[in-house]
């Protein structure tokens, strides 16, 4: 259950930079602030849970490394980031290296 909980963990990692972006637009400031700390603690709690069995170098590195690939992913999608070759690579290399670590486990 703790990968479980640690993949939760990561997704919610996720949504405190993009609550950070609307945050930036007058419109959604408030929105964004209050989305961007319950992500923040929603990501927290999550961790904490996946700490308990998980070591806390992987676990941190799991969680970070969703959390930057999905951020990633979400501003070349809905942010017009750009998605070039080499960011493509990098992308691939966080991947590759939660995935050892998960296999290594």
């Amino acid at each position: 259950m703790s990968w479980v909980y640690l993949i939760i963990a990561g997704l919610f990692e996720i949504g405190w930079p993009v609550g950070l972006k609307l945050a930036q637009q007058g419109e959604t400031r408030v929105l964004g602030v209050v989305l961007a700390v319950l992500f923040i603690g929603a990501s927290g709690l999550f961790l904490w849970l996946a700490q308990r069995e998980i070591p806390i170098g992987t676990s941190y590195a799991v969680w970070t490394g969703i959390g930057a690939a999905g951020t990633f992913l979400v501003g070349v999608l809905f942010y017009g980031d750009p998605a070039t070759l080499g960011r493509l690579l990098g992308l691939a290399l966080i991947v590759a290296g939660v995935a050892t670590l998960r296999l290594a486990h």
